[in-house]
């Protein structure tokens, strides 16, 4: 296997996956600031130019960050990340959606429309007017989620799971881009407090 890393949370996520699961993954590095993901030699193995991805050995490229760690999970070994029976998997699905949706992407992209402007304005239809409110979606519903999981060790109960690193990563991502977390959001700050003393942390 080949990982093509980068800068950025989305990488990350799947590093610290990996870590947690135990998997050494081969990466080479690409130039996101520097727009080689928008070359010819990254789109031939990514046509949607975005990192990052995952190449396996008979050449099969997997991108988006969910697909590459449910991937890593199913080969990998000790306990499942996503689930070891239908239930668990659906449960962590579940809350990966909700967290997916209504935090990490208003969260990124309240980031890209505003102090990540000069990156992404000539790659993607940025919004500069719809960063603040992008950006209080993604607050209103960590509030939300901060009740959700009162009395929890992870967003699944007990279980680490990918929803957990997800969270926690796009959130310290955000801490450093404009975006922290509001301390009355206590059970959220002792969630990412806990994920980052995992040794995984530092993948």
């Amino acid at each position: 296997m080949m990982f093509y890393d980068s800068v950025g949370p989305n990488p990350q996520v799947v590093r610290i996956f990996a870590a947690e699961k135990g998997i050494a993954l081969p990466s080479t590095r690409v130039d996101l600031r520097g727009g080689e993901n928008r070359q010819p030699a990254y789109l031939a193995k990514n046509p949607a130019g975005q990192l990052p991805s995952l190449e396996l050995d008979n050449g099969t490229v997997i991108a988006e960050i969910t697909a590459i760690c449910e991937y890593l999970d199913e080969i990998g070994s000790g306990p499942s990340l996503i689930g070891s029976t239908p239930e668990e998997r659906a449960e962590t699905r579940m809350w990966v959606r909700r967290i997916d949706l209504n935090i990490l992407e208003p969260l990124a992209n309240g980031f890209r429309f505003s102090q990540g402007l000069k990156l992404f304005e000539n790659r993607i239809h940025c919004i500069p007017q719809a960063a603040d409110d992008l950006k209080a979606i993604a607050q209103e519903w960590l509030t939300r989620l901060d009740g959700m999981i009162a009395g929890r060790e992870f967003i699944c109960g007990n279980r680490l799971t990918l929803a957990d690193i997800l969270l926690s990563v796009f959130l310290q991502f955000g801490a450093n881009v404009g975006q922290p977390i509001n301390p009355a959001n206590t059970n959220i700050v002792a969630l990412v407090e806990r994920m980052k003393a995992r040794p995984s942390a530092a993948a």
